[in-house]
């Protein structure tokens, strides 16, 4: 993206942080122009943390996980002394993707030539590889990826920064005390493909402004009169009392806690039960949203059939939820919309959401001007 490019998409104004009475919401190109996405995907994601998956998703030696971190592929496995470890996923013959070798705990192979790899990354064995010359394994070992793990929960990133972990999610351990995540068991993944851009979901999943209106049902269970928005720097918190009468949350009531990590994640905790959503942006116009589900107690809600009535219910909510957001999405590219007002009640989640990124693409404005 060149400057003038650059300027025309971000004018400082669009960049000014003001109080939300008087703030508009971003400018419609934000959620459609390929230039912006392109920025997000070089310069957002790489440098943040993301959510890969639960400890209890790989509880053995030799189990792994696979998925993406800003754009590239990584492995997450147990190495034979019970550590986490993590690397790119891409062998450095020519690219191949990789897995535990079957049969062992230790050993990583290309699953496209064959090539080895031992726990620590460095290269093992090379398949007819006799009249190379002038070749050292030494050069060819995997690339490591920083993780780190809070609460059960695995997260890397591609880029360091100042930013830990654990400032990030400071106080939220507390918060949700009693309940630690470490200690609740992975059910299943699901995945919904949506056309729209991922900053319409996450705002979409900011505000419970929309809940009487597009979710009917949820609105009887929870408390809408009371729902709440916290912000701390870089997370938000939407939370509300639960009226009860729901088997698969609680009976007796209690409290939903709705986190919203930035950039693109979801931590929806009630009792007894996690459900964490992950929002992968796909093109300018699409994105992935992974749903992963954490119970306590899981074999006897198997059994009575409440994580069955659990998952239904927030697939329901879901269907609504693509439905608007899709609508939305063909809203934001009319030529009769540009930018709108918050709800000062209802939308401060969505005006924190919004501000983090105006600071992110401030910050590439100074560097744009020092080149």
């Amino acid at each position: 993206m060149n400057n003038k490019t650059y300027k025309n998409l971000f004018p400082p104004e669009d960049l000014e942080i003001i109080p939300i009475e008087k703030a508009k919401t971003i400018p419609s190109l934000w959620y459609h122009h390929t230039d912006v996405f392109s920025l997000e995907l070089e310069h957002l994601f790489p440098n943040h943390w993301k959510y890969i998956c639960h400890v209890n998703q790989i509880p053995n030696s030799g189990d792994s996980y696979t998925t993406e971190v800003a754009g590239n592929p990584i492995i997450v496995f147990r190495d034979i002394k019970n550590e986490i470890k993590a690397f790119y996923n891409v062998c450095k013959h020519r690219g191949g993707p990789l897995a535990i070798k079957k049969g062992t705990k230790t050993v990583i192979q290309c699953q496209y030539h064959g090539w080895t790899y031992l726990d620590d990354g460095s290269l093992r064995g090379v398949p007819d590889w006799n009249l190379v010359e002038l070749f050292d394994k030494k050069d060819f070992g995997l690339d490591p990826i920083e993780i780190d793990i809070w609460q059960g929960l695995i997260f890397a990133r591609v880029q360091k920064s100042k930013l830990s972990l654990e400032n990030i999610l400071h106080d939220i351990e507390d918060r949700i005390s009693p309940l630690n995540l470490s200690d609740l068991q992975h059910h299943s993944e699901l995945t919904y493909d949506i056309d729209c851009n991922w900053k319409v979901y996450v705002d979409n999943f900011l505000e419970g402004y929309h809940i009487p209106i597009v979710h009917p049902e949820l609105a009887n269970l929870l408390d809408y009169r009371s729902y709440i928005t916290e912000t701390e720097e870089w997370y938000s918190l939407q939370h509300s009392p639960i009226k009860g009468g729901k088997s698969f949350y609680s009976n007796e009531g209690g409290e939903a806690f709705y986190y919203f990590v930035f950039p693109n994640m979801m931590l929806n905790i009630l009792p007894g039960r996690l459900q964490i959503n992950l929002v992968i942006p796909v093109s300018p116009t699409k994105c992935r949203v992974l749903f992963s589900y954490f119970y306590d107690n899981l074999d006897a809600k198997v059994k009575s059939g409440v994580i069955e009535e659990d998952i239904a219910y927030s697939d329901k909510i879901q269907e609504e939820d693509i439905e608007i957001c899709e609508a939305v999405q063909q809203g934001l590219q009319s030529k009769v919309y540009d930018q709108g007002r918050f709800s000062v009640k209802r939308e401060l989640g969505v005006y924190h959401f919004q501000n983090l990124l105006k600071q992110e693409f401030k910050k590439y404005t100074e560097i744009m001007s020092n080149e």
